[in-house]
């Protein structure tokens, strides 16, 4: 990362870079006591940003987050790969346990929800506003419903 992109991201109060450092030490950590007390941080920093990473969430690499984690919630259970750009307002959530896996190289649009045990292919994109609950093949575009105008208002000129 460049200096001009730290100063932006910090700039933006965006600057996870200590969020990410915690992140991986407490992956890499033996000792519970010492884990819980990085959760405790880890917890503290993405709700003064508005989001929330599970504890047992797997991410490779450190996602592209432009808007930092405000909103984003992922599930403990979630998997995600290296190299994802996850816009603001993203629930990756659970059911019944059983969380997404995303491959590497996503892109998820801003307030996509992707639930339930499914799988999303690499280099897949998940449009704004897209509820996702079913497999998402490698390279595929996935996106909301079109809009469509429910009852037309009788204005009088």
């Amino acid at each position: 990362m460049n200096l001009r992109e730290r100063l932006t991201d910090y700039s933006l109060g965006n600057n996870l870079r200590l969020f990410w450092k915690l992140f991986r030490r407490r992956e890499k950590t033996g000792c519970r006591w010492w884990a819980d007390v990085l959760t405790f941080f880890l917890n503290r920093m993405a709700h003064r940003r508005g989001g929330y990473i599970g504890r047992g969430a797997k991410i490779a690499g450190i996602p592209s987050l432009p808007h930092g984690l405000h909103g984003i919630y992922i599930s403990r259970y979630a998997s995600i790969g290296s190299g994802c750009r996850i816009y603001q307002n993203v629930t990756i959530g659970e059911v019944n346990g059983r969380a997404p896996q995303i491959g590497d190289g996503c892109l998820i649009g801003a307030n996509a929800s992707l639930v339930g045990d499914i799988r999303v292919g690499r280099f897949a994109k998940i449009g704004a506003g897209a509820v996702v609950f079913a497999d998402v093949p490698e390279g595929a575009t996935v996106v909301a419903q079109p809009p469509r105008v429910i009852e037309k208002a009788a204005h009088s000129a």
